[in-house]
């Protein structure tokens, strides 16, 4: 189970920190863990991922050097550490999970198994 917190409203430039926790299960240390979001009318896209053991980061393009996405192992969480927040990030953002995964950073949303409730980030411009 995965439990997502730490969304909100943020003014344009702003920062955000989101959080999901995972309980129970398998082992958190042999998941790879993502994040995506979904705008309204738009597609769920894929917006950030980290490794099993941390060591590899991906991002898309439109985040890379704002977003950083973390891990935290000895407590089943994984980060999304947002900065210079524009209004176009608006949207839902959903954490994941990819137990064992062929890939170091899972990009698409059918490589992972377990997904948390979304957490709404608004950004005002």
């Amino acid at each position: 189970q995965l439990q997502a917190s730490g969304g909100g409203l943020v003014q344009a430039g702003g920062s955000l920190r989101l959080s999901c926790a995972a309980s129970s299960g398998r082992t958190f240390s042999e998941y790879a863990m993502g994040w995506f979001r979904q705008a309204p009318g738009k597609e769920r896209e894929f917006v950030a991922a980290i490794s099993w053991t941390g060591g590899y980061t991906g991002y898309t393009g439109s985040v890379k050097g704002r977003f950083t996405i973390s891990r935290d192992n000895a407590q089943s969480t994984v980060y999304l550490q947002m900065n210079s927040l524009k209004s176009e990030d608006t949207a839902v953002y959903s954490c994941a999970a990819a137990w064992r995964s062929s890939s170091h950073i899972p990009s698409s949303k059918n490589e992972y198994n377990y997904w948390g409730q979304g957490s709404q980030v608004t950004v005002s411009s």
